[in-house]
C-alpha cells in the first residue's frame, strides 16, 4: 500500500511536530548510513534541533571532521562542481518541467490530430471552422495531418512487406 502525499507546512501542534522530528530524523541518519554502506562513500550529517541543546552528529564527531576536511581539501572546482544552491534546484526543476510540459502538449497534439484522421476516415470530410480558410494554424494542422497520414502509411507498407516475407525484419520486431 502506498503512501499518500504529504502535505508540507509547519505542524503547529508541539507533540506532533516532536513525534515527526524524531521519525524524520531517524529516516535521514538510516539514509545517510545506507548510503554511507551500499555506495562506499563519505557521508555525514550535522542535525541541530530546538528539543536537544548539542547538535546530533554522524556518524561520530571524528567521522564527520574528517567528511569536512575531505571536502576542504577539494580544489574549488571540484567543490562546486556538484552543488546546487535553492536558485538553481528550482531552476533545474522548473526547466524539466517544462520540457516535461512541451513532452505532453506533442503528445496531446498527436492524439488530436489522430482522432482528426480517424474522424476524416469515417465521414469523409474534415470540417473547418467558420472563417478557418485563412487561419495559418489550419495550414500548420492540415501539414501536421498529412505528415501523420504518411507515417501511417509507412508503417502500413512496412507490415504489408513483412507480412508477405519480403522484408528480413521479423514479425515481433518494433517498426
Amino acid at each position: 500500500m502506498t503512501r499518500r502525499k504529504v502535505k508540507l507546512a509547519f505542524i503547529v501542534n508541539n507533540s506532533s511536530r516532536k513525534t515527526t522530528y524524531k521519525k524524520r530524523k531517524r529516516g535521514l541518519l538510516k539514509k545517510a548510513h545506507e548510503i554511507f554502506t551500499l555506495c562506499g562513500i563519505n557521508a555525514g550529517a550535522i542535525i541541530y534541533s530546538p528539543y536537544d541543546p548539542t547538535p546530533e552528529v554522524w556518524p561520530s564527531v571524528e567521522g564527520m571532521n574528517q567528511v569536512i576536511t575531505t571536502f576542504r581539501n577539494l580544489t574549488e572546482i571540484d567543490r562546486h562542481n556538484n552543488m546546487v544552491n535553492q536558485q538553481e534546484f528550482v531552476q533545474q526543476r522548473i526547466t524539466k518541467a517544462d520540457k516535461l510540459l512541451l513532452k505532453k502538449k506533442k503528445d496531446n497534439r498527436e492524439v488530436n490530430l489522430t482522432e482528426d484522421m480517424y474522424r476524416f476516415l469515417q465521414i469523409g470530410q474534415l470540417t473547418i471552422p467558420a472563417g478557418g480558410h485563412n487561419n495559418p494554424a489550419l495550414a500548420k494542422d492540415l501539414n501536421d495531418l498529412g505528415y501523420l497520414v504518411d507515417q501511417y502509411l509507412n508503417s502500413l507498407n512496412r507490415r504489408i512487406q513483412i507480412l508477405e516475407g519480403g522484408s528480413d525484419v521479423e514479425i515481433g520486431e518494433s517498426l
